[in-house]
């Protein structure tokens, strides 16, 4: 059995018999050049010179989902209002099972909700009803398991949802905040990481402070092979996607990033913004950022609130500042216009 370290090394160079994919060339390394080529032949900006990335892309449609469009696709629900006058955000959630293409030629196995990974991304405000009419339409017990404040029968735990069963998830959004869902049906780990997880933001009653630009990153991973360790690294599933797509934002735009880690596997993610600092706010339940900086890391499940603006039209990277993640495809760029 090939060992961690060297299927990487492998798969890094684009040669995948390691996991038995000879032939799926996926990612590519820069070849090693003199600084005098890089001088004469190849501009500062030449990205493949200088970055690791796939060849060619996946294809979202197939997938169903484009991780361009879910930065954006908060779901309110279908929103009325209770005898009461609370409102009421109600939600039609399948498990499944689906081959994802993880990356160029790389199909995986996953479980979705909704057929995506990330799942919907769930917003309210704080004190609304949530109500999940969740049906598992896969062959094994699943459950939806919310971060957050709700009545014990509501916590996805003890009870676990057969296959072709139902469950009615109903409590108040609370409290404010940047929180998850995932299942919680042992083998917990595999559960996890085989795709059913989401973002579930709770705004404040009184609502953030405006954002020209809000953003769901979830950062996640994939074991293709079963091993109990990453091949690949992204944010919103797909290796390197805003590399090829990079995100645009405007010039002294305020820029919130509602960011979540459900990487299973590696015990420690993070976040990196060049050439700038963002205000933390860890869960995002509190007004008041704790730090101002470029860099921070999060335990599995840990989550936060990143607000920036940049000064300087141009292109600037972001990436997990674990260098194997960045180079397995947890990397990215702002495209930053006037």
């Amino acid at each position: 059995m090939t060992t961690s370290l060297t299927r990487r090394t492998l798969f890094r160079a684009g040669t995948l018999s390691a996991l038995g994919l000879a032939g799926a060339a996926v990612l590519q390394t820069p070849a090693p050049v003199s600084s005098q080529e890089q001088t004469a032949t190849h501009p500062h900006n030449e990205q493949t010179m200088f970055m690791p990335g796939t060849v060619g892309e996946v294809d979202h449609a197939a997938n169903g989902f484009n991780p361009t469009d879910i930065l954006t696709d908060f779901d309110y629900g279908k929103v009325s209002t209770l005898p009461s006058g609370q409102t009421l955000h109600e939600y039609d959630f399948v498990a499944g099972t689906k081959d994802i293409e993880v990356a160029p030629g790389i199909m995986y196995a996953a479980w979705t909700y909704n057929g995506r990974i990330p799942g919907p991304t769930i917003r309210a405000r704080e004190g609304d009803r949530i109500r999940i009419n969740f049906v598992n339409g896969t062959g094994h017990p699943h459950s939806i398991h919310f971060h957050g404040i709700h009545p014990a029968g509501m916590d996805g735990v003890f009870e676990p949802v057969p296959p072709g069963g139902t469950f009615v998830y109903e409590f108040d959004a609370e409290p404010f905040g940047v929180h998850l869902y995932h299942c919680h049906v042992m083998p917990l780990a595999q559960h996890i990481a085989k795709g059913l997880y989401g973002a579930f933001i709770i705004d404040p009653p009184q609502g953030w402070p405006p954002a020209e630009h809000e953003l769901v990153m979830v950062m996640n991973g994939f074991d293709l092979d079963f091993d109990l360790a990453n091949d690949l690294y992204a944010v919103n599933t797909i290796p390197f996607h805003y590399d090829i797509h990079p995100i645009k934002i405007k010039v002294n735009a305020l820029v919130r990033v509602f960011l979540v880690n459900v990487l299973e596997f590696d015990p420690i993610n993070s976040f990196h913004l060049h050439a700038n600092l963002f205000h933390y706010y860890p869960t995002g339940t509190s007004l008041t950022p704790s730090e101002f900086t470029d860099m921070i890391a999060q335990m599995q499940a840990q989550r936060g609130m990143l607000e920036f603006r940049y000064k300087y039209p141009g292109k600037y990277m972001f990436h997990a500042h674990k260098t194997e993640f960045a180079e397995l495809g947890w990397t990215g760029n702002f495209l930053v216009e006037a």
